[in-house]
């Protein structure tokens, strides 16, 4: 049972929920199933007249198909969406989750009918194939379609792709739904409340962030226990899932795990290895920062419920209110287009922020499709980093706003270049928080959070990688991992990037055991890493150039995933392929650790 709140009820925050009618109509489950039959209907009779038939098009009959696909696309994508978003609000309601699961068999019918296009133009001769793209005016699709060719060599017959995306249905995607549903079910116990009394996860690790140290060490035992009880289920879970994406990677002919990320991201195995090896050559900087923090914190070495520990006594918290004018305020200061966006998510009701049983942890934005605006969704506890985490998502809400005129081809972007916008919008807000702060010991405080969050993005996320790269050779090697092992791995992995700066407690061994990205997306967590870096440059390039760069920036993020993550930084002038880049931007986070050490001094 959940504590009662112990401080004044925010309206504001429980008001800030999500209205998610405009996707289906305000047809609710009827919309859902509306769309995926008229979805069908149309694909099936696509597929009567087209299939077999693609290396017969000429470009306009090519471009016919593309348009009919995007209609189809945004069909699904309403009726998608909704239940998606319907289900991380609360997965512990069966109708969301019996609505879900529909939606998702409904769309493997779709695909499944549907597979027969990106294979008959995947195996088009070269040359057909840019005698094709060269006619008619395919814009809209174009670097989309140049893109499902470079898979070519990873593609099976029209027979097994279908198999395996209808068996998907009840493999991978059941065991992440699973996973979704015992994660966002986690009641850590209330340390500061009744006995008995427990809170959502998310809230519990936020308490992490509190300056009372033994408050964080009774919350990170607290966590520990609340972890415990399903650990077993979370590691047979994952271990299903290393085999299900081995088996794919075999069949699929990809030469290492992360190779299929790889290609999704257009980046090459080269460039991403370049990235996770100089992030693992510089974890000398989180180091260095967390021995200073010990010393800021009267300890003789830190904890590893220490590290996300506020610096200072004072405790500064965020009416949500007070978050949302300023996140608006800055977005508007920077360009009035970009506030006009932001301005959009609070009046159409395109936030769900409070904190709720059964709602999924952490945060997001979900882009939905071109036709209609994007959703966030945050698990605000008016701290100031909640403040951040609303201009972070904010950020990418913008970037798929502007970019939804590229149409549902080409709004989404890689991965590697998905957190540019929506890092540079946290650092905006970042400045004016400084900027607005006059206290020493709170201004330390805010530098040491904002330090904090780019050693969480960049070099966390690669030792969470690491993670990944060891339990994902380990499962293809030696076969079942036992939660022990799971633990030694993760300790392995975090022990390399905190060397002697921090001590790792027995209980921290199972904490790998809530995060989604290893279930639901493998390999993705390198690419905070490549974000963050990428937008730490471009911001140096703003504080450059001031106002001159803003058309610029504006127009890469319009450009959405329409052109390839090189020449999207090459229009606000940054060379992701020098091969100097990733040492630039980590010398930017060092000079942020700089900063940090210098207003630590100036209080002694």
């Amino acid at each position: 049972m959940a504590a009662a709140p112990t401080e004044p009820i925010d309206r504001d925050l429980q008001a800030a929920a999500w209205d998610l009618d405009p996707l289906v109509g305000g047809e609710g489950r009827e919309g859902c199933e509306t769309r995926l039959t008229q979805a069908l209907e149309r694909a099936q009779a696509l597929a009567e007249r087209h299939a077999g038939k693609v290396a017969a098009l000429d470009s306009g009959g090519l471009r016919a198909i593309m348009e009919e696909l995007a209609e189809i696309g945004d069909l699904v994508g309403r009726a998608g969406y909704f239940a998606v978003l319907r289900f991380s609000t609360n997965t512990a309601e069966p109708a969301n989750g019996a609505l879900m699961q529909f939606v998702q068999e409904q769309e493997t019918a779709i695909q499944t009918t549907l597979t027969f296009f990106e294979l008959e133009w995947a195996a088009l001769p070269e040359e057909r194939a840019q005698e094709l793209l060269a006619g008619a005016d395919l814009g809209f699709c174009e670097h989309h379609l140049r893109n499902v060719r470079r898979y070519r060599d990873h593609l099976l017959s029209e027979p097994e792709e279908k198999v395996l995306t209808e068996k998907a249905l009840t493999g991978a995607s059941a065991w992440t739904r699973l996973f979704e549903e015992l994660t966002s079910a986690i009641e850590v116990a209330d340390v500061q409340g009744a006995d008995g009394a427990t809170v959502p996860l998310d809230v519990a690790l936020s308490r992490l962030q509190g300056p009372e140290r033994e408050l964080r060490r009774a919350t990170a035992e607290a966590v520990t226990e609340a972890l415990e009880p399903g650990l077993r289920t979370r590691a047979f879970l994952f271990n299903t899932l290393l085999a299900d994406k081995a088996i794919d990677d075999r069949l699929r002919s990809y030469g290492s795990w992360i190779a299929a990320r790889n290609l999704a991201n257009e980046a090459s195995d080269e460039s991403v290895q370049a990235l996770i090896e100089a992030v693992r050559a510089r974890y000398e900087i989180p180091r260095r920062w967390y021995r200073l923090k010990a010393k800021l914190l009267g300890l003789d070495r830190l904890k590893d419920y220490d590290r996300m520990a506020s610096v200072s006594e004072d405790e500064v918290t965020f009416p949500y209110a007070e978050a949302k004018e300023i996140v608006l305020d800055c977005y508007s200061s920077f360009s009035s287009e970009l506030g006009n966006l932001v301005k959009r998510f609070y009046e159409e009701r395109r936030i769900d922020a409070p904190v709720r049983p059964g709602k999924r942890g952490g945060a997001f934005c979900a882009s939905t499709v071109p036709s209609e605006f994007p959703y966030v969704l945050l698990n605000y506890t008016s701290r100031r980093r909640d403040v951040l985490t609303l201009a972070h998502e904010l950020g990418h809400g913008v970037h798929f706003a502007l970019a939804a005129k590229q149409g549902i081809y080409h709004q989404g972007t890689p991965l590697t270049v998905a957190e540019t916008a929506s890092v540079f919008g946290e650092t905006i807000v970042f400045g004016r928080l400084l900027e607005g702060d006059s206290s020493p010991a709170s201004r330390l405080a805010l530098l040491a959070e904002n330090l904090e969050d780019t050693i969480a993005t960049v070099f966390r996320q690669v030792a969470m990688n690491r993670f990944e790269e060891l339990v994902h050779t380990e499962r293809r090697g030696a076969g079942e991992l036992s939660v022990d092992r799971f633990g030694e791995l993760w300790r392995e992995s975090q022990d390399e990037l905190l060397g002697d700066s921090v001590e790792l407690t027995d209980g921290y061994s199972g904490w790998w055991s809530y995060i989604p990205h290893f279930i639901g997306s493998p390999g993705y967590v390198y690419a905070y890493a490549y974000g963050q870096l990428l937008a730490l440059s471009v911001y140096e390039r703003y504080e450059q150039m001031g106002e001159e760069l803003v058309p610029s920036y504006i127009e890469m993020l319009a450009a959405g995933g329409s052109r390839s993550p090189s020449e999207l930084g090459r229009i606000v002038g940054v060379d992701i392929e020098d091969p100097g880049f990733w040492d630039t931007g980590l010398e930017l986070v060092e000079r942020q650790l700089t900063q940090a050490e210098e207003a630590a001094a100036g209080m002694t």
